[in-house]
């Protein structure tokens, strides 16, 4: 059985646009694709790396340089929730990917913001928007994403995502903890394509409270008690996470060792489009896999609510939802 009701918290609005709409955008913008946008957008067969799956996203950031393409693709993915069971989603984005053709930073932010408004209203989804910084920016950049994140209404919390092997994390610092220390949220991606260390950076010196996939904090036991005792939510991508390389396989995803050692996961997509699936897809996986039952997901499901960037009285009303509809 498919769980009805569910809490996304790890989901990239680039890496999910539709690909009907895609296509369409890249037409209106007289964007000529060199393949069918299906081959463009999505992980091909035996390409198993982070490097390879954030490529695939290339395609979206093509024609999302517009506020109307943006604002699209925006209230699509909250329709697209609904479809999916979503009754929370949560959604991130870095903003200087989208400033090619011009558009100022705060206007890709109000884009954004104005189209997962448009499809809460439609659909009733309730949704959060987080602001991703790039790994390999100058950090002058993550404190002009911090700043507009810190003053702008729609914005609940900060990333920092991109190619993690190699590539630094702590010139960005400085700017997490400001943006911490004026009220922002903190997920960081890190423990993909890198080791624990990186979670470790992450937690004790960027302040996150949640850790975008980290699945290789399996490999130290002093960070699983860490995450554990500190309730630090791992955002757990199970299909995504096999198409990255950051585990072998579904079979030896660490996702059932962290249940066990009381670490506090969520389960979510990445990226809709370039993994194909939705979370139903995911829960079907994880039964087959590891015999989940409608019951762990639900228990699953409450953890990421207890996780996610809301306030109070907003959790409150959305865990009465989630027993109710």
């Amino acid at each position: 059985m498919s769980p009805l009701r569910s809490v996304e918290l790890h989901c990239h609005l680039d890496g999910s646009v539709r690909l009907t709409t895609i296509a369409e955008l890249a037409r209106q913008q007289g964007i000529s694709l060199a393949r069918p946008v299906e081959q463009l957008a999505t992980v091909g067969p035996g390409r198993r790396s982070l490097v390879h799956y954030i490529s695939a996203i290339d395609v979206a950031l093509e024609v999302l340089q517009t506020p109307e393409a943006l604002s699209r693709a925006a209230t699509e993915l909250v329709q697209d929730w609904h479809a999916d069971g979503v009754v929370h989603g949560e959604v991130r984005f870095a903003p200087e990917l989208h400033t090619r053709r011009g558009l100022p930073v705060r206007e890709v932010i109000d884009a954004v913001a104005t189209g997962l408004q448009n499809g809460s209203r439609a659909t009733g989804v309730s949704t959060s928007l987080i602001l991703s910084c790039m790994r390999p920016s100058d950090p002058k950049r993550t404190w002009q994403v911090v700043e507009e994140a810190a003053v702008h209404h729609a914005v609940v919390g900060i990333d920092i995502a991109g190619p993690e092997l190699g590539v630094p994390l702590l010139p960005h610092a400085p700017a997490f903890r400001s943006g911490k220390a004026a009220g922002l949220r903190i997920t960081v991606h890190a423990g993909e394509a890198d080791g624990a260390r990186r979670v470790w950076e992450a937690v004790d010196e960027l302040g996150a409270e949640r850790i975008g996939h980290g699945v290789r904090s399996s490999t130290d036991p002093a960070l699983v008690k860490r995450l554990a005792e500190d309730r630090i939510t791992l955002e757990l991508c199970p299909t995504s996470n096999v198409q990255t390389g950051a585990v072998p396989s579904t079979h030896q995803h660490p996702v059932e060792r962290f249940r066990m050692a009381g670490v506090p996961v969520s389960i979510s997509t990445d990226a809709r489009t370039v993994s194909q699936v939705t979370l139903r897809s995911e829960f079907e996986l994880l039964e087959r896999e590891f015999g989940w039952t409608a019951r762990t997901w639900a228990d699953t499901q409450l953890s990421a609510l207890s996780a996610a960037f809301l306030d109070e009285a907003r959790r409150t009303r959305l865990a009465s939802r989630m027993h109710t509809d």
